[in-house]
């Protein structure tokens, strides 16, 4: 097992695996900008190392400031959560340049699984179900023929692109080449590559994805799905496991496919494969995350799992520590992300928390990365923490959602709680009967 873990991120998930560490025995370093530097992670860590200015760039994106931090800790292993250099291939490879282990895939497999057409095509090679699309388009005429093809609408997709980027939605053919040249602007900008494809759009489609662990060996398991269709402007809001659209055989179906696809291309660590689900129960492959997704507690607790120990006990050479004939839900789990942010225009919400209360009891996990005192800054993403509830059924979990955000007070910023609180008592997401574009309805009569 590793001697010294270095996390290199911030916030609520750098706190969540210090926890992880210290279950473990293994000490814990965080990194910190000099934004960051009476942060709750810094605080929580046996050790601390400053990496940089606030910019993302100049600290927690920043490579050699990173392994130099490591190296200066005596650290085995650095650990990257999500974001940042999570999904860096270049940065696994300096991990393992440096002897120090990288907690996640290998390089290949991030450069692999992180270029959509790529993998897309390894995918259906392994039977895995993918929405009518196209390789990569290099020509207008090319384009055209395709989307003929596929039938409209069709979805002009960036290959390295997520969170919405490098993504249009092209329902009249007189405009494909329009908004396939700013698609391919906008992933050129944000990724600096301007590969883009098409695929089929779905009109009112579910978006499932699938939890898989696997041991670099040709092993792998899934551990049920998550239904994340709440979204706004493609970023998740509010996630749930189970799904209430999925029943136990499409459940193992999915499952089965998601867990082979990954053992066939020896995939190590934790990872997920998100699908689409549509209205007659289909589903098809949409993208994978070679990294920890910001939802996985629901998981964890609807399981009785571990992940980020389990990623741990991989990258060090141990099997994976649970059998697929032991992985069952026993919960239902809800977890709401809590961001600071003004809940009329959405813009992030800087500035010191004046108050502070968490919500507890029964069934309440929080996972978070400020306390009272604590300073949001302006240059990372607006999550403030996630609050999970589990109950015996759907309905018990939202109950008890309810309840914790009712308790919860954060003060000297702004929040989206009001929001939240809206979702849980809204007629249509109590059904469960809803989609990807439930929430811009639910916006949209807000606003009307």
């Amino acid at each position: 097992m590793f001697r010294k873990i270095l996390i290199a991120n911030r916030g609520e998930i750098a706190v969540r695996v210090i926890r992880a560490c210290r279950d473990m025995g293994i000490p814990a370093v965080a990194v910190y900008s000099t934004a960051d530097a009476e942060a709750v992670h810094v605080r929580f860590a046996d050790e601390s190392v400053c990496i940089g200015p606030p910019a993302p760039r100049d600290s927690y994106l920043n490579a050699p400031a990173v392994l130099s931090a490591a190296r200066i800790a005596g650290c085995d292993a650095i650990h990257p959560g999500y974001g940042f250099m999570s999904e860096n291939p270049e940065f696994a490879e300096a991990c393992e340049a440096c002897g120090i282990t990288f907690i996640g895939p290998t390089a290949e497999t991030m450069r692999l699984m992180g270029d959509k057409v790529r993998g897309r095509a390894t995918l259906v090679e392994r039977g895995v179900p993918i929405l009518p699309g196209t390789g990569a388009l290099t020509e207008p005429d090319e384009a055209i023929a395709a989307a003929e093809r596929i039938g409209y609408p069709v979805l002009v997709k960036a290959s390295a692109g997520g969170g919405g980027r490098g993504m249009r939605v092209v329902e009249d053919p007189s405009r494909l080449i329009e908004l396939l040249g700013s698609a391919r602007s906008e992933a050129k900008a944000g990724f600096g590559n301007d590969t883009v494809f098409l695929e089929k759009y779905l009109a009112r489609p579910r978006h499932i994805e699938v939890q898989v662990l696997g041991d670099g060996k040709g092993n792998a398991v899934h551990l049920l799905e998550r239904e994340c269709s709440l979204q706004r402007r493609h970023q998740k809001i509010l996630e749930e496991s189970p799904s209430p659209a999925i029943d136990a055989e499409t459940r193992a179906r999915m499952g089965g496919i998601a867990a082979r696809a990954v053992a066939a291309v020896n995939y190590r660590g934790a990872g997920t494969l998100e699908f689409l689900l549509d209205e007659d129960g289909q589903f098809y492959f949409l993208e994978m995350n070679t990294r920890l997704q910001v939802e996985h507690p629901v998981t964890e607790i609807v399981t009785g799992t571990d992940l980020v120990t389990a990623q741990i006990r991989i990258a060090a050479g141990e099997p994976i520590p649970y059998r697929q004939e032991d992985i069952r839900p026993l919960f239902s789990a809800i977890e709401c992300r809590i961001c600071a942010e003004d809940p009329t225009t959405y813009t992030p919400s800087a500035g010191r928390i004046t108050g502070y209360h968490e919500p507890g009891g029964p069934g309440v996990r929080v996972d978070s990365g400020f306390m009272a005192g604590s300073v949001v800054p302006p240059y990372y993403d607006s999550l403030l923490s996630k609050v999970i509830t589990r109950g015996v059924n759907r309905e018990h979990a939202i109950q008890r959602m309810r309840r914790a955000l009712l308790e919860y007070l954060v003060e000297g910023v702004k929040t989206n709680l009001a929001l939240h609180l809206r979702i849980l008592r809204d007629p249509e997401f109590q059904s469960g009967v809803f989609d990807t574009k439930y929430l811009t309805r639910l916006l949209a009569a807000r606003e009307g």
